[in-house]
């Protein structure tokens, strides 16, 4: 059974966050187009430097297909923008709670 949301968690370093925030805001991915319905920026309080970044799709094909297209990106332009350590999982969201 497929999940009724699907998320593509991606994780790295980043050198400057507001270099890479002005890139990720720039969209060379095309969120919308990919099939992005939201996404969720964190970092944790005690590394600044390390970006979480959740992408809310409606199928896991959707997630996975867009996560192969930001790896090809991390691939030319990851170096620029200073990512460090790039990764990206498919999660099926099974449950959510709002209280």
């Amino acid at each position: 059974m497929e999940a009724a949301i699907a998320v593509l968690r991606i994780e790295h370093g980043v050198r400057d966050y507001d270099t890479w925030k002005a890139a990720f805001d720039s969209d060379p991915a095309g969120r919308a187009a990919g099939g992005v319905r939201r996404y969720s920026i964190a970092r944790p309080s005690d590394d600044p430097g390390h970006v979480i970044v959740d992408l809310e799709f409606d199928t896991p094909g959707e997630a996975e297909s867009f996560g192969e297209k930001l790896r090809a990106l991390w691939g030319g332009v990851g170096g620029e923008l200073g990512l460090e350590g790039a990764t990206a999982r498919v999660l099926d969201v099974v449950e959510v709670h709002e209280l």
